[in-house]
């Protein structure tokens, strides 16, 4: 397989599954507003997720189950305004599909009319399997999210590695033959042992996103925030940091104040 990258002018589902069949990785990251989610999709990123981390980067909470569904449309409506090229895909977040699939189905419909996103993300395997179907059914494309689902954080008690066991390991690659079987266009595996996530990403035809999940997976995906280190205090292992813009931007912040107080700014030229 080549890994040559060909120039897309718009990413699409099916630019995904020809990605993978080249061998081509597929980089994705997180926005959440029009300025950030306008440079990363003119830096040539693939895949945009406007994820329920916004909760955390974007709000404060300390876990991803506060933010609500009008919440995620407002931010997927504001990324949607900066992208020309990127597929965007948007959490559903917690509590908006996991009641029925009747719900699943009208929060995916509000989050692709309402904003214009191009795809929906949801985690979990078999026990939401009818409402992924039911999403599918109306034409809505959707992504999986299999490994460490932080809305389930409070019944796993921990944001460590998954599937390291027998079973649940056996149990993540049933899920996610399952999740192609019945038409998804693609999954997120979040922090499971390197090894299982390469049998997946050889077992399934669709694109396997990792996050955590070690380097023979199709792509990757970061939070945008983390990547840029915009914050100190997420050091995750799978973490790299390609700038330190938390010492960058206190620093400008504090030549600002300084120029400020010593009536340096506005100096002449910048005056009217």
């Amino acid at each position: 397989m080549s890994n040559s990258p060909k120039k897309y002018t718009r990413i699409t589902t099916k630019t995904l599954a020809e990605m993978k069949s080249k061998g081509e990785k597929i980089s994705m990251l997180t926005a959440y507003d029009f300025t950030l989610s306008t440079i990363i999709d003119k830096a040539g990123i693939d895949v945009i997720l406007v994820g329920d981390s916004a909760s955390n980067v974007m709000a404060g909470h300390e876990t991803t189950l506060p933010i609500t569904l009008d919440q995620m449309i407002y931010h997927a409506s504001s990324v949607i305004r900066g992208v020309e090229r990127a597929l965007v895909v948007v959490d559903l977040p917690f509590g908006s599909y996991q009641a029925d699939s009747k719900e699943a189905l009208r929060s995916s419909i509000r989050i692709m009319k309402e904003s214009g996103a191009h795809a929906v993300k949801l985690e979990g395997g078999n026990q939401i399997q009818g409402s992924i179907e039911r999403i599918l059914q109306a034409g809505i494309p959707v992504m999986g999210h299999l490994g460490l689902t932080p809305q389930s954080i409070y019944k796993f008690g921990t944001y460590s590695v998954r599937a390291r066991q027998g079973e649940e390991a056996k149990q993540l690659i049933s899920d996610a033959k399952m999740l192609e079987k019945i038409g998804c266009f693609s999954i997120v595996l979040e922090k499971v042992p390197a090894k299982l996530a390469e049998e997946v990403a050889q077992k399934v035809s669709i694109p396997i996103i990792g996050i955590g999940a070690g380097g023979k997976v199709d792509g990757q995906v970061l939070v945008l925030h983390d990547m840029l280190g915009m914050s100190k205090e997420f050091s995750p292992r799978f973490l790299r940091r390609y700038l330190d813009l938390n010492h960058i931007i206190s620093d400008a912040v504090i030549s600002y104040s300084a120029d400020v107080k010593s009536q340096d700014f506005p100096n002449t030229e910048e005056q009217y």
